[in-house]
């Protein structure tokens, strides 16, 4: 059984003066989101054995964030296909990595998360919003047995369940 995790990029500020949408950054809420989420994967003990993020600014501090805040000793890579990528470049990511690797995270972008969790579930359907975490097990002992149909929701995991906001409350 191998875990594929996808990692949204958290809330991206869409005030900055980025040059261009690869560089627009993270707003406020997005920091808070990628700390929290961080943290949390660490208390869960889900901390993936690498992290491969896209290029683009929001995604690379989401999972710098992430990793920084919840302590992780993982690899974190960038892999320039995650910008733009479609949901088989993903899946041609995924088989690509090394076996001994039992759970791989890919910081990306939308609407390629939200497709990607239902064709490799065949058929879940997952809204993934900003700094949300799907984990899919892949009923496969290697890396290229990811494949459609070949995977089930381990968790959804949402930032606002974190940091109070679904009750109205204050967060860290």
């Amino acid at each position: 059984m191998k875990r594929l995790v996808l990692l949204r990029h958290g809330k991206s500020d869409w005030d900055a003066p980025a040059g261009s949408d690869h560089e627009r950054p993270l707003a406020k809420r997005g920091v808070r989101s990628a700390r929290a989420i961080g943290r949390a994967l660490a208390r869960a003990g889900e901390v993936p054995d690498l992290v491969l993020s896209s290029t683009a600014v929001r995604a690379r501090t989401t999972a710098e964030l992430a990793a920084g805040a919840g302590g992780w000793r993982c690899e974190l890579r960038t892999a320039p296909v995650l910008y733009g990528a479609s949901p088989g470049d993903v899946i041609r990511l995924a088989r690509d990595q090394d076996d001994a690797l039992d759970a791989v995270m890919l910081v990306g972008h939308e609407p390629t998360w939200s497709a990607v969790a239902t064709l490799l579930t065949g058929g879940a359907r997952v809204q993934v919003k900003t700094g949300t975490v799907v984990a899919l097990d892949v009923d496969a002992a290697a890396w290229d047995g990811v494949a459609p149909g070949r995977a089930a929701i381990a968790y959804v995991l949402q930032p606002r369940m974190l940091l109070g906001e679904a009750w109205g409350l204050d967060g860290p």
